[in-house]
C-alpha cells in the first residue's frame, strides 16, 4: 500500500517532534550536572562513590593522561567540587614524591551526580625519566591515592608506573572535575 504525501509528511513531524524531545532532555539533564548545587544536596563522600580510572591511559611527549572516573552509587545525588587529591604509592604503601601538581586549565565548578551518573578529572603523569636522576630517584608506583574533592577518606586504585620517590619534581597533575564518563584520549 502506498503511503501518501500527506503520510510521509506527518511521518517526519512526528520523528522531528520525538528528536526534539530526546535532546532537550538531554540537553537538560546535562545542564543540570553543571548548575548550582541544591541546597540539600550532600557532597559526594567516598561512601557515595565508585572511583575507578579510565585505561589505557593515552600518551603524548613524556607523559600519560588517564580520567579518573567518580561514580554516584548512592542512593541520591550528591555533588563534586573542585580538584581531587592525588599522590603515587610504593610497595610498601609508602608516598611516592610529591602529590599532584594543579593543573589550572579549566574553572572550578559544582558537578552535581545523580544516582548512577559519573564525573572525571583528568591526572597526567609525567615520565620521570625526564627528571635529573638525584633529584627523581625512580621507583616503582604500585597505586595511586585518591581523596575525592572535599574529602579526607582516600581510595586506592592499583597503576604501575615509574615514579619520582624524591619531594619536590611535579610529575603528577590532575585537573578539576568535570561532568561526565573520561574518555581516555578524548577527554580534557
Amino acid at each position: 500500500m502506498p503511503l501518501s504525501l500527506r503520510a510521509v509528511r506527518r511521518g517526519a513531524v512526528a520523528l522531528a517532534l520525538c528528536c526534539t524531545a530526546v535532546l532537550g532532555g538531554t540537553a537538560a539533564s546535562a545542564a543540570v550536572s553543571h548548575a548550582a548545587r541544591p541546597a540539600a544536596t550532600p557532597g559526594c563522600s567516598l561512601s557515595r562513590l565508585q572511583v575507578w580510572i579510565g585505561l589505557p591511559g593515552s600518551g603524548a611527549a613524556g607523559s600519560t593522561a588517564y580520567p579518573l572516573e567518580f561514580s554516584n552509587i548512592s542512593g541520591g545525588a550528591c555533588y563534586l567540587f573542585g580538584y581531587p587529591g592525588v599522590s603515587a604509592i610504593g610497595r610498601a604503601g609508602q608516598q611516592l614524591g610529591s602529590a599532584a601538581g594543579r593543573d589550572t586549565t579549566f574553572r572550578r565548578h559544582v558537578v552535581v551526580l545523580r544516582r548512577g551518573w559519573t564525573a572525571h578529572a583528568v591526572l597526567t603523569i609525567t615520565d620521570a625519566g625526564n627528571f635529573p636522576a638525584p633529584a627523581c630517584r625512580v621507583r616503582t608506583a604500585t597505586a595511586l591515592k585518591i581523596f575525592p574533592p572535599g574529602d579526607h577518606r582516600t581510595a586506592v586504585i592499583p597503576l604501575s608506573f615509574p615514579a619520582c620517590s624524591k619531594k619536590g619534581p611535579s610529575y603528577l597533575h590532575i585537573r578539576v572535575v568535570r561532568a561526565g564518563v573520561g574518555i581516555p584520549g578524548v577527554s580534557q
